[in-house]
Formats: structure tokens, sequence, C-alpha cells
């Protein structure tokens, strides 16, 4: 055990030197800063985001050429992103036919294969930076001294952020920071979107619970450990967000099997002790939903929950949800190759509303048909290989030869992969950018360190 701790003590990234420290902290600095920049929804926002990744892709090559060699991951996980942003610059290829008459409009109307290229293109700008900021995470993010520098990071961040929700909610409802009014929404945080906050407890907690599930922290820690996560899941209870719970259900109890399975694979106490042990976990459970439920309800949530059930005048307990969704249908059906274009999903709905306008949106509710009805078979392919490539990898971490640590880490983070991948049957909490740079941030955190490896690839310069 000592020799895979040293092992994995000891293992850096090769690139070396002040832009490689630069680039870590700027990767940090887009997922935190990203995020209480009202999740970086507005176009503004995203411009900057996009600048600072443009400045940390520079200090990479710079890194490269001061070295004189390139080093990058060749971990599998990149290429579906890739395939997503190739899908995005077909969709823009003047390929198609425009079903408006020339004679109706000022310009020429557009040719390309996305009914909405605008949209298109802007939404494939996103993924490739998220590409690029993915690359980098990999390569920056392995020693074990980054690692835990961005889940300490990570577990500070999500309660502070958790206590600024719940305070803002309980003084001024309406209003982010106080001076920010979300039209057609209800904001928590920092951001417009309540659930997309709720999204980001479940992602952070994830690797709470990983910690706490697992080995490698110190006794004398793990009642801070404890404190974060009920702050966190008080705000998420807050939110209202029902798909939050059920997929911060799904990833407690991903963790605590994770956990339970490594345990058999390396159990050494006798069986009096491993007893004992789960006795204390499932008792530390149930004072755990206790104390969550009870501050939950004398602070007065709960009623929201059950909002659309025994209301006569609203019998759609989905609000809304199975209607979207039987059109993202009917659109994949008449797109089924290619789709519609990125993001466009808001255009073609109008086609196939059957209910005269009542609903105005950009999105499904559901991201797996929401790929389906913009990016068709393609699309969704590339979307199936992400989550398999994903987890096969980090499954190889979580039992592979690794520390006991790693292994806690790996788990907690593909726990919040996992509940960020529930939430997203019943929303689209990845469409706001920030909850994008962290769940590839859990990514990295989940991959760091698999089987495969750095590889350097000699740069064509002398060296400085």
């Amino acid at each position: 055990m000592k020799g895979r701790k040293k092992e994995f003590e000891e293992t850096e990234t090769r690139t070396g030197g002040k832009a490689e420290l630069a680039v870590f902290i700027l990767l940090l600095i887009i997922a935190l800063g990203s995020t209480i920049g009202f999740g970086a929804v507005d176009q503004p926002a995203q411009a900057l985001v996009f600048l600072v990744i443009s400045i940390t892709a520079a200090l990479w090559a710079y890194g490269s050429w001061r070295t004189g060699r390139f080093c990058y991951s060749n971990s599998l996980v990149q290429l579906p992103l890739a395939g997503l942003v190739v899908i995005g610059v077909i969709q823009l290829l003047p390929l198609g036919g425009s079903s408006v008459p020339s004679e109706l409009l000022s310009v020429a109307p557009s040719s390309a294969l996305s009914i909405d290229p605008f949209a298109t293109r802007l939404f494939t700008i996103r993924l490739l930076f998220y590409l690029v900021f993915f690359a980098m995470a990999l390569v920056f993010i392995r020693s074990a001294r980054r690692l835990r520098t961005v889940v300490v990071v990570l577990l500070i961040f999500g309660p502070v952020m958790a206590m600024f929700g719940i305070t803002q909610r309980l003084a001024d409802p309406d209003t982010i920071y106080g001076i920010r009014e979300a039209y057609q929404a209800i904001p928590f945080g920092p951001f417009v979107n309540q659930h997309h906050f709720a999204a980001l407890m479940v992602m952070i907690s994830g690797i709470a619970f990983g910690l706490l599930a697992g080995g490698g922290v110190k006794r004398d820690k793990k009642p801070l450990l404890w404190i974060g996560v009920v702050i966190m899941l008080l705000a998420l209870i807050f939110t209202s967000s029902r798909g939050a719970l059920i997929s911060y259900i799904g990833m407690a109890l991903f963790v605590f099997l994770s956990a339970s399975a490594l345990r058999k694979r390396s159990e050494r106490d006798d069986a009096s002790e491993a007893r004992g042990r789960r006795l204390s976990m499932f008792a530390g459970a149930a004072a755990f939903i206790v104390i969550v439920l009870g501050l939950a309800a004398f602070m007065g949530v709960g009623d929201r929950y059950f909002r659309g059930i025994g209301d006569d005048t609203n019998t759609d307990v989905t609000n809304g949800r199975t209607h979207f969704w039987n059109i993202a249908g009917k659109i994949f059906l008449d797109s089924p190759v290619i789709g519609t274009g990125h993001d466009t999903y808001g255009i073609a709905f109008t086609k196939y509303d059957t209910w005269k306008g009542l609903y105005r949106l950009q999105n499904v509710h559901n991201e797996y048909l929401q790929a389906l009805s913009d990016s068709g078979i393609l699309g969704f392919a590339c979307v199936a290989a992400f989550i398999f490539l994903l987890f096969r990898d980090s499954l190889k971490v979580i039992f592979g030869r690794g520390s006991p640590l790693r292994a806690s880490i790996a788990a907690g983070a593909l726990a919040g992969i996992l509940g960020i991948l529930i939430h997203s049957f019943f929303d689209f909490p990845l469409r706001t950018p920030s909850n994008g740079f962290v769940f590839l941030l859990l990514a990295a955190l989940a991959v760091a360190q698999s089987d495969h490896a750095l590889n350097d690839s000699t740069a064509a310069v002398s060296e400085p």
C-alpha cells in the first residue's frame, strides 16, 4: 500500500514551469468564475470566458515551446466532444435548401443544413471551447497535489455558494446579488435558473460523498465534509427541483455501492468489525436524512415539490415535458441522420407545436432527446460514446491499483457525473456553461491517471 501511495504522490505532469501552474490556476478560475458570473449564460460573459480559455491555451502552447515538447492526453473520452464539433461544422455547410421564397427576403436565404445557422454556430463554438478546456484539464490536473487542490477548492466553493443561495432566497428571492432580476425564471444563488443551481450542488456533493464513503480521508476531517454536504443538500431542497432530488439519490446510491464493492475486494477487517462499520454507515445516513429534512421543514420548504398534484387547474405534473418530448421525437423522425442543427429545438418546435404557442421554449428538458432532435443519430452516438468511455475509464481508476484516496476521488467525481446525467433526463442543466465546465472538471478528476498516460510530441523548435 505504501508503494502505491508513493507512486500516486510522485505522479506529475511533464510540462513544468510557471506556464503550467498558470494554466492550472486559470482552469479553476474559468469554472468558478463563470459560476459566480450568473453561470455565464449571457453572451458577453461567454465571450469573456472564451477569451480566458484562449489565453490559457496560449500558455499551454508557450509552455510546450519552452520545454521543446508538446504534452497531451490520449484519452479517447475527448473524441466524442470533437465529433460533436465536427457535426456542428457539417450542419453549417451550404448543403441544404431554403423553403422560403427568395423574393420575400431582402437577403439571400440560408442554404445551411441547420435551420438556424446562427444558433448552431454559437453552440459549435461553445463545444469547441469545451473541448479545449477538457483537453487542458486532462493534461494539467493529474498529479496528486493538483487533484487534491481541485477537490478542496470545489468542496469549499460548493457550501459557500449554497449558503449564499439560501441567504439570498430568504432575503430577496427575486433578484441575483440584489441587482439583477430574472425574467420568466426563478433565480437561486448566482444562477438565473434555480434547477441548474441544484445540478451544481449534486455534482459537488458527489465528490464529498466519495471521500466520506471511500478511504484516504482522516477521521477528523469527515465532520467538516458532512457539514458541507448538509448545507449543499439544504440548498438543493430550497430550489424545489424534483429532477435534482432524484439525481441526488442516484448519485448517493452509486457512491455507497462503489464503496461497498471496493471494501469487499480488499476486506481486511474481521466479520464483526465489518458489520459494525456497515451499521455505523447506515446510522449516519439516517441521522443525515433526519437533520436535513428537519431543517428544510423548519424553514418552510416542501410544498413546492408537490406542484401540479391535486390541482384541478393543472393536471400535468410534468409541467409540459411530455409535450416537449413528443415533439422532439417528431423532429428526429423528420431529420434522423444529422438533425436540424445544434441548439435549434426552439425554432423547430414551432412547426410541430399543437398547443397554439402556450409554451415558448428553447430546450426539450431532456438532453438525450435534444441530442436526437438537434443532431440526429450521429450526435446521439457521440453523446452515448462519451458516457461509455467516461464510465469505462473511471471504473478502471476506481477499481485499479491506485491509492484509496485516488479511488475515492474518482468514485465521487463519477457519482457527480452520474447525478448530472440523471438530471439531464428531466432538464437541461449542462446548457448553463459554468455547469459544463464543472462537469468537465469532474470528468478529468474521474479519468486522470488511468491506463492512458500523457504523450510527448517533440516540438519542432530548439531549446530556448
